[in-house]
């Protein structure tokens, strides 16, 4: 049986603060995330690149935030989101086992908000785990019918009998994330509530780490100052086992 950490992530850009009083925390992050010791981490809001924020801080990377965050030997996958006026994001994956392949399909419900999905397939131990990372709406209304394009999406690209992950910030709460995809046998690491927005007082759980195919095992969000400082979000930790005996995807 294999062990397998997952974190999913909204890192806010890698920037905190408004106006003249935002700070740069993608260093942090990094530091952060290597310590984390994670087999697969899932990120939203990540930046390719913005022009102005390169040029208000003298420290901003000069590679893109997915490959700056990556700790080394790990994979990154990028897919953009949200193309703006200086820049772009989007959802990024890390990897300690290597990817196999990857696709991106634009989520999108009205034209306020873009969003995606990106999918991931890994290699892990010799068996193949399908990861998908994804950022959904700030409507409900538009929420539901991204769940119902993600059931879909599900159904129709990846085999029943394959390990599946969907992580990401849902912007909702786990009970009405579960009942939008009855159906799909995704399952939650355990059944309490890991707060994780707001930061710096978490009082709700809008990031989740649903799983088929695979032992849910257990989950904890970290705290202390050092992580309220970094996001408006917490990050996820979930633990789960694959089984080897299961069918070979």
């Amino acid at each position: 049986m294999t062990n397998l950490r997952v974190v999913t992530y909204n890192i806010h850009k890698g920037v905190q603060g408004f106006g003249p009083m935002r700070r740069l925390e993608i260093h942090n992050l990094s530091h952060a995330m290597a310590g984390m010791e994670a087999d697969v981490l899932c990120l939203q809001e990540v930046r390719k690149m913005h022009h102005g924020e390169s040029r208000h801080f003298p420290h901003w990377p000069e590679a893109p935030q997915a490959d700056f965050l990556a700790p080394e030997g790990y994979h990154a996958v990028y897919r953009t989101n949200a193309v703006t006026r200086h820049g772009e994001h989007g959802n990024a994956l890390l990897s300690r086992w290597p990817v196999l392949t990857h696709q991106h399909e634009d989520m999108s419900d009205h034209r306020l908000e873009q969003r995606g999905l990106l999918h991931v397939e890994l290699d892990v131990a010799g068996r193949s785990v399908h990861v998908l990372v994804v950022h959904l709406g700030l409507i409900r209304t538009s929420r539901a019918r991204q769940l119902q394009q993600l059931a879909r999406y599900v159904e129709r690209e990846i085999p029943r009998h394959c390990p599946l992950l969907v992580a990401g910030d849902f912007n909702d709460l786990g009970p009405w994330v579960a009942k939008q995809l009855t159906g799909s046998e995704l399952q939650a690491p355990v059944t309490r509530r890991c707060a994780t927005f707001p930061s710096r007082l978490p009082l709700v759980q809008l990031d989740h780490v649903l799983g088929r195919g695979l032992l849910p095992a257990a989950s904890h969000v970290p705290r202390g100052p050092q992580w309220a400082r970094m996001s408006d979000h917490l990050p996820l930790v979930t633990e789960w086992n694959l089984p080897t005996e299961w069918p070979a995807c």
